[in-house]
């Protein structure tokens, strides 16, 4: 099951700067004779610390952990929102690249892997320095176009895009966290990118082909593995499958799982890094570490 856990976890928070000079908030995560570097992606709307427990597990086990807030959310916010250009990819292809450099120069000589969180993981062709990365793992990872969701979520996405999101923006010029949309604030350019890879199931394979962003879908190699729970209605096997499909060169795998077999009630889109996940944690340390795939 790879290395002992340990008590000895420090924790230091950090600041670095993408390429573009925007200033990036992280946490770095270190515990005794660390064997690995693992770079937690977040999901769309989750701040760094919502990944502490996970971050402070793997650390225990034996790593050194980067999680940090993408441009326009947490402690790496802007100053107007409103008026902001972030757009949805900059996440990928200016923050994932440079959180990944300052993970590297944190733990010289180490393995670098990566650990994405829904957006985190579909993400990680963005990133100009992906062939640095020996392993993904992906949780609750899928496109999000509508159709490939659980039908009891369809039309409550359809109002937020077309209702709510639209309301946002005309009012405050963004889409405010709390509500609704529980999570961070989001700029408007994120919003608007988001809503329209949603309403097709190619997601943004188009924006691909037509090269709109910089990007390395093709040419990821690292495998890939994805959790997906049956409870979660956004990261289905069909939305994970059609993730895995922008990525044909990565061997990549999936593991179905329930709630019920790590010893808990509910996991759904965001429940795999609360606290209490350590079996779930415990098989992605195992193919993150060791390349061992889930039965």
């Amino acid at each position: 099951m790879g290395a002992r856990m340990s008590d000895a976890v420090s924790m230091q928070d950090i600041g670095f700067n993408a390429a573009d000079s925007w200033p990036l908030a992280g946490t770095l995560y270190r515990g005794d004779v660390p064997q690995v570097a693992i770079l937690i992606s977040a999901g769309t709307g989750f701040p760094r610390r919502f990944y502490r427990h996970a971050a402070r597990y793997f650390a225990a086990r034996g790593a050194v952990v980067l999680t940090f807030d993408f441009r326009g959310t947490g402690e790496s916010g802007a100053v107007d929102l409103a008026q902001s250009e972030i757009d949805y990819p900059d996440w990928g292809r200016l923050d994932m690249t440079a959180a990944l450099e300052t993970l590297e120069a944190a733990a010289p000589g180490l393995p670098l892997v990566q650990l994405g969180h829904s957006a985190g993981g579909m993400f990680a062709g963005f990133m100009e320095n992906h062939a640095k990365v020996v392993r993904h793992a992906f949780v609750s990872v899928g496109t999000g176009f509508w159709g490939a969701h659980h039908l009891w979520r369809i039309p409550m996405e359809l109002f937020f895009w077309w209702g709510f999101g639209p309301w946002e923006l005309a009012r405050y010029g963004y889409i405010r966290g709390g509500g609704l949309w529980s999570g961070e604030a989001l700029p408007p350019k994120v919003f608007k990118t988001w809503r329209r890879w949603s309403q097709r199931r190619c997601y943004f394979k188009p924006d691909l082909e037509a090269r709109r962003w910089p990007h390395y879908f093709d040419e990821v190699q690292a495998p890939i593995c994805a959790w997906v729970f049956e409870d979660d209605g956004i990261a289905t096997p069909k939305s994970a499958r059609d993730t895995l499909r922008c990525y044909p060169a990565a061997q990549s795998s999936i593991a179905e799982r329930s709630p019920k077999d790590f010893g808990v009630s509910r996991m759904g889109h965001e429940g795999a890094f609360r606290a209490g996940r350590e079996a779930l944690w415990a098989e992605i340390w195992d193919w993150l570490v060791q390349g061992a795939t889930p039965r």
